[in-house]
C-alpha cells in the first residue's frame, strides 16, 4: 500500500513539475506578445476544456462539440479582426486525461514563421526568454520548496550543504525501524515499526551500518537494545494511559523510551535482527536566512547536477573508448565505467516506482526535498545543447541567427525530430534497466 501510495505521490509531483515548466514558458509567451493556443494540464486525450472569450475575455466552459480546431478558430476570429482577436482571446485552457505533464502549444512554434504574433515572428530575445521561462520556473519552484524546509526543517543529505551558518539550529533523529520481519528477534522482543534506536549494547548508534556492525559482533548472543516509541494517547485504550503515565485524553503522541533485550539469530541465519532500519538523518532550521539558504542550496544543487553529468558522460566516453583497447584491464576498466552510468542514471520508472516509495516513507519534508532536486534537474536537463530540448532549440536559433541565414521549418523539424527519436530511445534503454534493477 506504501509502494502504490508513493508511486501515486510520485506521478502527481511529477505532473505538477513539468507544469510548472510549461507554465513558465507560457507566461514568458504571453509577456512577450506571442500567442498561446492552449495550455494543458497532462496530455491528451482532453477531460474538459475552457476558452477565453475574444471579445468580452471571460473564460466558458468549451463543449465537446466545438473541439475541432475549424471551430475554435471560427470563435477566435468572430468579430473580423483575427490578429487582434487571436490576440486578445480564443486561448484554451484545458485538463487532459494522462497523467505525464502539461504542455504549452504556442502559435507558430517552428522559428521560420512569419506571422504577426507568433513565436517564429518573435524577436530574438522574446525567443531566448519563452524558451527559458520553464527552466526559471523549475528554477524558482525549488528555491521556494527550498525556502520553506529551511524555515520548517530541512533535511541534510548533501555533505557540505548550504547553511547559514550563524542562523542555523540542526536536531539529529535516531535511526528508525521501518518494518519488522514476522517471528523475527525483533518481533519476539517487542520491537515495532516506527521504534527509535537510541543505542544498542550500551552504544549510541546514528548509523544503520554501525547497527548491523554490532550485531553481526554479537551473533547468537542477547543484546540490548534502546528505543524511543511515539505512543498515541487518543486511543480509547486503558494500555495506552497506563504508557502515557495519564488517565486522560489531554495529551497526545507523547514519546517513551524503552530498554529491550534481543536474542539475536546465530551467524548464518538469514538476518541477525529482522527488521528494515531507516539511517539518522540531520535536520536544520533557519529562520531570517531562510530565503537565503534556499536560493544557495539550488545553485549548490544545479552545481552538483551539472558536475554529475560531466562525471557520467566522460565515464561513457572513456568507458566506450576503452572497450576497444588490447589490453584487457583497461577493457574491464571500461566496462565498470560503463556500468557505473547505467547504475547512476534513474528514468520515470526509477523515479516513480523506486525514489518517491522510499522518499514519502521518509516523511513529508524528505518528499519535498526530493520534488525540488526533480525540479533543478529537469531545469539543468533543459539547458542541455540537444535540440529536442529547450537549450538545443535556442543553441539552434543562436547558430543560425550568427551565420545571419534562415532557419527554414524543414531544416528544424529535421533536426528536432531526429533528435527527439535519440531521446526517446535513451529514455527506453533507461526504462529496462530501471525495469531490470527492481526485478532484482
Amino acid at each position: 500500500m506504501e509502494i502504490f501510495a508513493g508511486i501515486i505521490i510520485g506521478l502527481l509531483v511529477l505532473m505538477f513539475l513539468v507544469t510548472a515548466h510549461e507554465f513558465g514558458h507560457f507566461l514568458m509567451a504571453r509577456k512577450n506578445g506571442v500567442r498561446v493556443l492552449e495550455f494543458g494540464i497532462c496530455f491528451p486525450p482532453r477531460a474538459i476544456a475552457w476558452i477565453k472569450d475574444p471579445k468580452t475575455g471571460k473564460w466558458r466552459r468549451l463543449p465537446r462539440s466545438e473541439w475541432s480546431k475549424d471551430k475554435i478558430s471560427k470563435i477566435a476570429i468572430s468579430d473580423g479582426d483575427k490578429t487582434k482577436d487571436l490576440a486578445q482571446g480564443g486561448l484554451i485552457f484545458s485538463i487532459n486525461w494522462l497523467p505525464i505533464g502539461g504542455f504549452c502549444q504556442m502559435d507558430g512554434e517552428s522559428a521560420a514563421d512569419t506571422r504577426e504574433g507568433t513565436f517564429g515572428k518573435s524577436s530574438y530575445w522574446s525567443k531566448t526568454k519563452i524558451l527559458f521561462g520553464g527552466v526559471m520556473m523549475n528554477w524558482l519552484v525549488a528555491f521556494i520548496i527550498f525556502t520553506v524546509l529551511a524555515w520548517t526543517g530541512m533535511p541534510e543529505f548533501l555533505d557540505n550543504q548550504f547553511t547559514v551558518e550563524s542562523d542555523t539550529r540542526t536536531e539529529r533523529t535516531p535511526v528508525l525501524i521501518t518494518t519488522v520481519a514476522d517471528n523475527s528477534p525483533a518481533e519476539k522482543a517487542g520491537l515495532e515499526k516506527n521504534d527509535y534506536i537510541l543505542t544498542v549494547d550500551g552504544t549510541e548508534v546514528w548509523d544503520v551500518d554501525e547497527i548491523t556492525e554490532i550485531n553481526k559482533n554479537h551473533a547468537g548472543k542477547t543484546v540490548k537494545y534502546s528505543i524511543r516509541r511515539i505512543v498515541d494517547c487518543n486511543i480509547v485504550d486503558w494500555s495506552s494511559y497506563k504508557e502515557c503515565g495519564m488517565h486522560t485524553l489531554e495529551q497526545a503522541d507523547l514519546a517513551v523510551e524503552r530498554e529491550m533485550e534481543v536474542t539475536l539469530n546465530p551467524a548464518d541465519s538469514e538476518y541477525l535482527l529482522g527488521v528494515t532500519m531507516a539511517s539518522s538523518q540531520a535536520i536544520s532550521y533557519s529562520t531570517w536566512s531562510a530565503p537565503i539558504v534556499g536560493a544557495g542550496l539550488t545553485l549548490q544543487l544545479t552545481g552538483e547536477t551539472f558536475k554529475g553529468l560531466g562525471v557520467m558522460l566522460w565515464n561513457l566516453v572513456s568507458g566506450v573508448g576503452s572497450l576497444f583497447s588490447p589490453d584487457a584491464e583497461i577493457r574491464q576498466n571500461g566496462q565498470e565505467a560503463i556500468s557505473a552510468v547505467g547504475d547512476s542514471v534513474s528514468g520515470p520508472v526509477g523515479i516513480i516506482g523506486v525514489l518517491f516509495p522510499a522518499f514519502t516513507s521518509a516523511g513529508p519534508a524528505n518528499l519535498a526535498f526530493l520534488a525540488a532536486l526533480i525540479s533543478v534537474s529537469l531545469a539543468c536537463m533543459n539547458v542541455l545543447p540537444i535540440p529536442a530540448l529547450d537549450g538545443g532549440r535556442w543553441l539552434l536559433i543562436t547558430i543560425y541567427k550568427l551565420r545571419k541565414k534562415k532557419l527554414t521549418k524543414e531544416v528544424e523539424e529535421k533536426i528536432v525530430s531526429r533528435a527527439m527519436v535519440m531521446l526517446l530511445a535513451l529514455i527506453a534503454i533507461v526504462t529496462i534497466l530501471d525495469i531490470v534493477r527492481i526485478a532484482k
